[in-house]
């Protein structure tokens, strides 16, 4: 099991949606605390979860702010849909392929609970916080 969230920041911009924050929040220990949860109830063997490790979909998590309903979202990745012409993969099949992917939406779910209690604390320790009226001082 990795040890380690690696967080890969792709997208940069206004439409962020405070990516950095989230990312400081995961790094701090968010990742870790969601991820270590999600272990003692997670159905994946350690074949799944190696394979889900190969394919990097650790790090393809997203977990951003949603200024629009002011919540936390998060965007979890899936086995890609090209799963059974790769090599890491060619082993599975359709119900494996389904219950990694189930799995990977309860490990972000999981993940996403830790960061908002991590997000409810930094609030409560600054004099801002997230949701509309933070967002409701930023100018788009």
């Amino acid at each position: 099991m990795p040890r380690e969230f690696e967080w890969q920041d792709e997208t940069l911009g206004s439409e962020d949606f405070y990516r950095e924050d989230l990312e400081d929040l995961l790094q701090e220990g968010a990742w870790m605390e969601g991820f270590n949860e999600w272990t003692e109830y997670t159905n994946l063997d350690e074949e799944q979860v190696r394979i889900v490790s190969d394919l990097g979909l650790f790090q393809a998590f997203d977990f951003y702010w949603d200024p629009t309903e002011d919540c936390l979202r998060i965007d979890p990745p899936t086995i890609p849909d090209n799963w059974r012409e790769r090599d890491a993969t060619e082993s599975l099949d359709s119900s494996t392929v389904s219950l990694i992917d189930g799995e990977l939406d309860d490990l972000g779910r999981a993940v996403q609970e830790v960061l908002e209690d991590y997000l409810e604390r930094n609030d409560e320790a600054s004099d801002y916080g997230w949701g509309e009226e933070t967002y409701g001082k930023r100018e788009e």
